[in-house]
């Protein structure tokens, strides 16, 4: 029985001197979650915004009406407008086939007055006056179809302001971007929205980092895609650990923050790195961590 005894405390004794040597974490930092703050595209007053912070919220989802009165009305002007360009088109193109139809017939009367101009039998006279019909004519053929032409063009202008208003319609429906968790609220219903303005701040909690800070000296013991363990405390006493990825290094150095603290002493330059963790709640943003590298 003693010999099992020794074999087990042999055992412990291995796993305690596999495990990190001097029993310190090799990094602090502090956890944090990529926030992105929604705005509003378009100003007016806001109908409908029911979102509660802690809320969480669906891709996709709509959140947020703003008023568009002024743009439904605007949007209905534009489309008479244009139903009223469409219809002057027919108006015009009866026009341009009165005038080819006429200068059909003034071409007739040409070939006619040409055979009689060379048997003497029609005066120079009616021969300028066909000429002048025919000028005339082409004149006003060319004159209406401008007119089509412009007409054409003021309906393609009217069209592009018509699908300008409606993205501003459909602006005033704010839908969720991502799923997450609503962090803050900045307005609240009947409040006015101004294009740009804060309305609130999501960031998907499923996934948190841990913003951590090294020595130049630790840069050599870890890489990007590297696993590392994460530390949480779980109560006053005792700590938990959680499965964590290196995802980022920073390049270059920086002064070590005023909150966090390194293994040993405070150094004047550190390297920030970011550790991806899978949070199932236990996480908060702010909250700290610590890291221990695999060696």
């Amino acid at each position: 029985m003693s010999k099992l005894k020794s074999v087990i405390f042999i055992f412990l004794l291995l796993l305690i001197g596999c495990s990190n040597q001097d029993g310190k974490s090799d990094a602090f930092g502090n956890f944090e979650a990529d926030e992105t703050i929604i705005s509003a595209q378009s100003s007016g007053e806001i109908l409908a915004f029911n979102i509660e912070e802690g809320e969480k919220l669906k891709k996709g989802e709509q959140v947020a009406v703003i008023d568009t009165t002024q743009l439904v009305l605007q949007r209905e002007q534009l489309q008479q407008q244009i139903a009223g360009l469409e219809a002057s088109i027919s108006t015009i193109e009866r026009k341009i086939e009165v005038q080819k139809e006429q200068r059909r017939n003034l071409k007739i009367e040409k070939k006619r007055l040409r055979k009689l101009k060379q048997d003497s039998a029609a005066t120079e006279k009616q021969w300028d006056q066909i000429i002048g019909q025919l000028r005339v004519s082409e004149a006003n053929l060319n004159a209406i179809s401008s007119e089509k032409q412009k007409v054409y063009h003021n309906i393609k202008a009217s069209k592009a302001k018509l699908g300008q208003v409606n993205d501003k319609i459909e602006k005033c429906y704010v839908t969720n971007p991502i799923d997450g968790t609503v962090l803050e609220k900045y307005i609240n219903q009947y409040e006015v929205a101004a294009s740009g303005k804060p309305l609130y701040k999501i960031a998907n909690l499923n996934q948190v980092y841990l913003r951590a800070y090294v020595s130049g000296a630790q840069l050599s013991e870890i890489k990007i895609g590297e696993q590392v363990k994460v530390i949480i405390d779980k109560n006053e006493t005792e700590n938990q650990s959680l499965n964590g990825k290196i995802t980022w290094i920073a390049d270059d150095a920086e002064f070590t923050p005023k909150i966090i603290q390194t293994k040993d002493v405070r150094v004047d330059l550190v390297y920030a790195i970011k550790i991806l963790v899978q949070n199932d709640g236990r996480i908060k943003i702010g909250m700290p961590g610590e890291v221990v590298f695999n060696k």
